[in-house]
């Protein structure tokens, strides 16, 4: 699976488990950390629990693949999984708002799907 599949398989599962403002951000040629950046909003802590657990499990069973590591706190209100490639941000909307990750990325690396 390419680093690009794999984001577009978090993308759906994080839309499938309700998460709002599912976005993909294609980073290859402005990071040396991931290639790809999906960032979406959950709108209460059981909420964001769920977006987490719903994609971790999804990618698994359906992709065969597992984050390398997860930070999983909802009470910090951000939780983030990491394929290597592929990053998935699972943030509550106030947070989201106020960390403005997507500023540092261009809008012409959305990932239209």
């Amino acid at each position: 699976m390419n680093s690009l599949d794999l984001a577009q398989a978090c993308a759906a599962a994080a839309r499938d488990a309700k998460a709002t403002d599912v976005a993909i951000y294609d980073l290859r040629d402005s990071s040396s950390l991931t290639n790809f950046a999906v960032v979406c909003t959950a709108t209460s802590v059981p909420h964001l629990r769920a977006v987490v657990r719903d994609v971790d499990h999804r990618v698994c069973e359906q992709h065969g693949v597992s984050p390398v590591y997860a930070e999983r706190t909802p009470h910090a209100l951000w939780s983030v999984l990491d394929y290597i490639d592929v990053m998935v941000h699972v943030m509550a909307g106030e947070i989201r708002e106020f960390y403005r990750l997507e500023d540092f990325w261009e809008a012409k690396n959305r990932v239209e799907e």
